[in-house]
């Protein structure tokens, strides 16, 4: 009974470390939110795969990665229910506020980007001109 306990509890051990380091880095939600702008796309995309993923640009400008340049401020997501990303799909090029959960890291059924949006909180028509 010795040797038994002295064999499987090491490798318990491990096993739980890999299952909570799993859990800590595919399905705990580091953060949740709000983020609004302009919707710009959502797509169905991927090799084996297939999931919805987008982009929302917000308002406003943030500076490049190389000193001296500016780029659009973009909020790329994945999103898991079909009934949102064909709502979303329906938003093209509306003014969105979009509530989405961010992990640690990207599983391939969920989607490429660690933020994923779950639900569509408010859509407005973009009446600027331009």
């Amino acid at each position: 009974m010795k040797k038994f306990f002295l064999i499987f509890t090491p490798l318990l051990l491990v096993l739980l470390v890999l299952g909570g380091y799993l859990w800590y880095r595919y399905w705990f939600v580091f953060a949740e939110g709000v983020k609004a702008g302009n919707l710009n796309k959502v797509e169905y995309k991927g090799y084996i795969f297939k999931t919805y993923e987008g982009t929302l640009i917000q308002a406003g400008i943030k500076s490049g990665q190389v000193a001296g340049t500016v780029q659009s401020n973009e909020f790329r997501f994945s999103v898991t229910d079909k009934a949102v990303a064909d709502s979303l799909m329906r938003c093209s090029g509306k003014n969105v506020e979009l509530h989405y959960k961010q992990y640690k890291g990207t599983l391939p059924w969920r989607g490429m980007c660690d933020h994923v949006v779950d639900k569509i909180i408010a859509v407005k028509e973009d009446n600027s001109k331009w």
